[in-house]
């Protein structure tokens, strides 16, 4: 059978990891959690330096979002614990250190890598930069790839699970650059009505005040 990579909507697989946390099962270790696992290119190179940084000054968010973070090279432990030695001793931000606080797998032998599609034939042996949000039931929601050469907006990861989890609470759709949307602000979409009798219940529901419509099909509120 030909092996496939993971992709949203199924279960992120069972792997059992080495970090620098020590070991770890996922999807396991943060049941009831959502988490994001990030892979790096290496250790000590610049980009992925920025990146861990950029990680780290917003884990306080990711954490009031009920969601942790992982990341993952082929390095070893060892050189992960060096590297977040290095960024401590070196990076201040506003004449604080930056202390590295989550785990890193070390994926030395690329099984992990293999197991998730992020070792790219023409992208070298190292791993690209990819993400995985994956939801508090083990479900991966989004798959994200960027070549080695373009950092991350980690920004960017942080507005995708605030927009799942009011998604995922009031039943609605997020808009472009939601909470910033150029039409509606930080309202969200209300779902297209999928019959003539939705289409109806939607018109009332617009006279009633209780949503706002560009037409029947397009239409939105506030959560």
């Amino acid at each position: 059978m030909e092996k496939r990579f993971p992709l949203i909507g199924e279960e992120f697989p069972r792997l059992e990891v080495n970090t620098t946390h020590g070991k770890m099962v996922l999807p396991d270790a943060f049941k009831g959690k959502w988490f994001v696992l990030f892979s790096h290119p290496a250790d000590f190179t610049p980009v992925c330096t920025t990146e861990f940084v950029a990680f780290q000054l917003r884990y306080n968010k990711f954490k009031e979002l009920n969601t942790e973070l992982i990341g993952l090279s082929i390095d070893q432990v060892f050189s992960h614990i060096k590297w977040i030695d290095w960024i401590k001793d070196n990076i201040k931000i506003d004449g604080k250190p930056v202390e590295i606080q989550f785990p890193v797998i070390a994926d030395d032998v690329g099984r992990v890598s293999e197991e998730l599609g992020l070792i790219h034939e023409k992208k070298g042996t190292n791993t690209v930069r990819a993400v995985f949000i994956v939801d508090p039931e083990g479900i991966i929601r989004a798959i994200l790839y960027y070549p080695q050469e373009l950092g991350r907006n980690v920004d960017e990861i942080l507005r995708m699970i605030k927009g799942f989890q009011v998604a995922d609470k009031n039943g609605v759709a997020i808009p472009h650059n939601w909470p910033d949307n150029e039409l509606i602000g930080d309202k969200v979409i209300v779902p297209p009505a999928g019959s003539v009798e939705e289409k109806k219940q939607r018109l009332e529901s617009q006279d009633k005040g209780e949503i706002e419509c560009f037409d029947w099909w397009l239409c939105y509120k506030k959560v």
